[in-house]
């Protein structure tokens, strides 16, 4: 099961980047659908079948999605900048790891447990 998973992802990460690479545009908009998400909600459900761990992983997904967009910035100026894609990737993964590591680094780990209002039930 392990390897049609992969082989799954694979094909739509090939397929977005040939999109990509003849249609930007619509390249763009496949990056922006949760595809990767989805397909790992519905691979984590069909494993675990546990509502907590697809609740978990879609809060931790709010805020993580967000963190990781600065990775985008130096490809969207490098017009401006003059960068080539080796620096502009190098800086986008530096700047999405800073953004994401600070959030790892001030926060505490998300937790199954249950609330104290459902302890006292």
């Amino acid at each position: 099961m392990l390897i049609v998973k992969a082989l799954i992802s694979a094909a739509v990460i090939v397929a977005v980047a040939e999109i990509a690479g003849r249609m930007p545009r619509l390249g763009a908009l496949l990056l922006t659908l949760p595809i990767i998400s989805i397909l790992a909600f519905i691979m984590t459900w069909n494993k675990e079948q546990d509502m907590n761990s697809i609740a978990t992983l879609a809060r931790s997904s709010l805020v993580l999605v967000p963190l990781g967009l600065p990775f985008f910035v130096p490809f969207a100026i490098s017009n401006r900048t003059g960068l080539s894609f080796w620096p502009s990737f190098v800086i986008g993964i530096l700047l999405a790891s800073i953004t994401i590591g600070t959030w790892f680094w001030v926060s505490s780990p998300p937790t199954n447990r249950p609330s104290s209002i459902e302890t006292h039930q």
